[in-house]
Parts: structure tokens; C-alpha cells; sequence
């Protein structure tokens, strides 16, 4: 087949993976489609939960022998809840095997593709690995980096700024925009904020109006747990789970208050500058969580930049200037020198109702 067919294939493969983000963490969202003669015998998405695998739903019941295999991450070499993906399309008998992307975890990185030639299969790949590559990027991080991949939704009035100097941020950008943000939530597997955000908006954090099921894992930042107990989140624990991630002096009552809740209490280390963010990923990580959407405030998507922790800026912004005593939407970088800010490349700018969205990639991205 030519290269034209491939990417053809291909794309589909990485849509149908695509639209299970933010529901197969730990593992990747891996689309799959099994073509022969032409014709699309099968296509299949990782399951929800992580499991199956796309491959061996593709292959169940199928005579899938001499077919060509367009999956959007090199099957897995392993052996762990399941067999590995590679050994099932080869007792499938597959003719060729077409990859986008090279599996970064270090039980696979190259094996799948290894064990499929050894057993006579053509292998090909990586075919649309940007591609790929930007879909599963929070998989790729967390193999490669330790932490999740991060986004920074910031939404904004024209001047920068996320509420009057009084707090006020109810409504700065238009109903088009936080609709589109709800949608966003839906595809990662945990949506952020500060302590200060929570304290001040009082938000839920689950994502509505969409007629998704699913729901990312709430995570709130706050060093001393000084988060209202009869709020939104604590209301809406048993729809959508909730992760406090608190320091070391947190005090011992308000953690078993919320434990009785239903929480979830993460202790994480300390820096000069108040809980040290870069653990707090690594921590997160740990409990499988892929794709972070951090939602702020202020202090948080600082934290997070003085970092370099974050991988994908969102910013909405309004028609409308809060002035120079309006909340910056960042807080302090401390810089001394232009350089030493991360640099972001624009993906995409788009009109939401209202509202400019947009899309900014970190330069370094793996």
C-alpha cells in the first residue's frame, strides 16, 4: 500500500482513539482499524477503564489473516492484566502491522514492533507520528517525564485579567465559550484548581450539559486543606471522585473530615513557595492520572509556569478590561530576564460565540 492509504487509515485510527481521552488512564487512548482488499473489516478505541486493549477488540471473533493493522501506538509487548497486544495479531495471523507512534513505556518501546517481525509480519511505522504524538501526549509524558501532561485553561478579559479587584468573575467570557470548556474537562483525566479558586467561586469542577457519562477526577491544591466542607465539591463527591492534594502541616481534623466525606487525601512536599508542584505531579502520576486540565487561579497557573510544568496553554478571551486593579490571571513569575519565561507556539486561534480560544503548545514539547 502506498503512503497516501496509510495516512488515510491512520487518521481514522487516531480519531477513534482520540475520542476516548480522559476516559483509559492509566493506559493510552489507542484507536485501531483492521483493513483488507480495501475494506475496513473492523475498528476499535481502547475501552473505558483502559481495558481491552484496541487491538484484541478489533481482532475478537474476526478471520483477520493477511490483513493490514493500523493502530496508533505500537502494540504492546507485555504481559499484564492482559496477554500482549503484539502475540494476539500475530496468532491472528495478520499480513502487516502500520504504527504511528513508538510506545514510549519502557516494557514495549520497540519490542511489539520486534516481536511482530520475528513472526514474519510487516511492520511499518511511524506513520503520522505528530499526529499521534499530540493525541496520547499525556501517555508520553508520564512515561518520559514522570508527571501528567499539563493544559492551562486561563479565560480572560482582553487586559489579562480573571475577576475585578473586588473578586467578581461571573461571567467574563460567554456561555458558547464555557460550554466548549465543559467539553474540555470531558477528555482529560482530571480537571485542577487552587484553594483560592475553590474558596472563591465555590465551583463543582464536573463536566455538564454534554450527555457524557464520565467524569474527570476533581483535584484541588491547598497546602492546609482550607477548603468550605459544605461547598460544591464535597456536594458533588459522589458523581465525581475528589483528590485534595495538601501539605505536611495540614491539620489532622479537617483531613479526617474530609476523609469521611469521600475524599481522597494526597500529602505532598513542601517548598519555599508553598506546596512543591513538580511532586505533586510525580504524585499524581503515580495514581495513573495522564491528562491534567488546570482551571487556576492565579497563584496555581504561577506556580505551575515558574515550573515548567505546563505543556498546552487555553486561554478564552473576552471583549471586555477589568483594569490595572483587576486579578492577573498569573501570579508572580519572578523573572529577571525575558528568557527565562517558558516559550509556547501558537497551534490555533478560533472564534467561541463571543469569545477569541486560544492554543498554545510548550516550544521543548517531547
Amino acid at each position: 500500500m502506498g503512503a497516501a492509504t496509510d495516512e488515510r487509515w491512520m487518521r481514522l485510527a487516531i480519531s477513534l482513539g482520540a475520542r476516548r481521552l480522559g476516559q483509559t488512564w492509566p493506559n493510552p487512548a489507542v484507536g485501531c482499524v483492521i483493513v483488507k482488499n480495501g475494506r475496513v473489516l473492523a475498528r476499535a478505541a481502547t475501552a473505558p477503564g483502559g481495558r481491552p486493549h484496541a487491538e484484541t477488540q478489533a481482532l475478537n471473533g474476526l478471520d483477520a489473516t493477511g490483513a493490514t493493522v493500523y493502530v496508533s501506538l505500537e502494540p504492546c509487548a507485555h504481559t499484564g492484566t492482559t496477554p500482549p497486544c503484539a502475540q494476539a495479531l500475530i496468532n491472528a495471523s495478520v499480513g502487516r502491522v502500520v504504527f504511528a507512534l513508538r510506545d514510549p513505556d519502557p516494557r514495549v518501546d520497540g519490542r511489539g514492533a520486534d516481536m511482530l517481525r520475528a513472526a514474519g509480519i510487516e511492520v511499518s511505522g511511524p506513520v503520522l507520528e505528530g499526529q499521534a504524538r499530540a493525541v496520547n501526549l499525556g501517555f508520553v509524558t508520564s512515561k518520559t517525564k514522570n508527571r501528567p501532561a499539563v493544559t492551562l485553561k486561563l479565560a480572560t478579559s482582553f487586559d489579562g485579567r480573571i475577576a475585578t479587584a473586588g473578586g467578581r468573575s461571573q461571567w467574563i467570557t460567554g456561555p458558547q465559550a464555557r460550554h466548549f470548556v465543559h467539553a474540555m474537562r470531558a477528555n482529560h483525566d482530571a480537571v485542577m484548581v487552587g484553594a483560592g479558586t475553590a474558596r472563591a467561586d465555590d465551583p463543582s469542577l464536573t463536566q455538564r450539559g454534554l450527555g457524557i457519562t464520565h467524569q474527570p477526577v476533581r483535584v484541588v491544591i491547598s497546602s492546609d486543606l482550607d477548603l468550605p466542607l459544605d461547598g460544591a465539591l464535597a456536594g458533588a463527591i459522589a458523581q465525581s471522585p475528589l483528590w485534595l492534594v495538601h501539605g505536611p502541616e495540614a491539620p489532622k481534623p479537617v483531613k479526617t473530615a474530609w476523609a469521611a466525606k469521600g475524599a481522597v487525601l494526597i500529602g505532598a512536599a513542601c517548598s519555599t513557595e508553598g506546596l512543591d508542584l513538580t511532586d505533586v505531579m510525580h504524585r499524581l502520576a503515580k495514581r495513573g492520572i495522564t491528562r491534567v486540565f488546570c482551571e487556576g487561579g492565579g497563584q496555581l497557573a504561577g506556580g505551575l509556569l515558574r515550573s515548567k510544568l505546563v505543556d498546552r496553554l487555553v486561554g478564552f478571551t473576552a471583549g471586555m478590561a477589568l483594569g490595572g486593579d483587576g486579578r492577573a490571571s498569573i501570579g508572580a513569575l519572578n523573572l529577571d530576564a525575558i528568557s527565562e519565561t517558558q516559550a509556547f507556539d501558537l497551534e490555533s486561534l478560533r472564534r467561541i460565540g463571543d469569545d477569541i480560544m486560544h492554543v498554545w503548545n510548550a516550544a521543548d514539547q517531547a
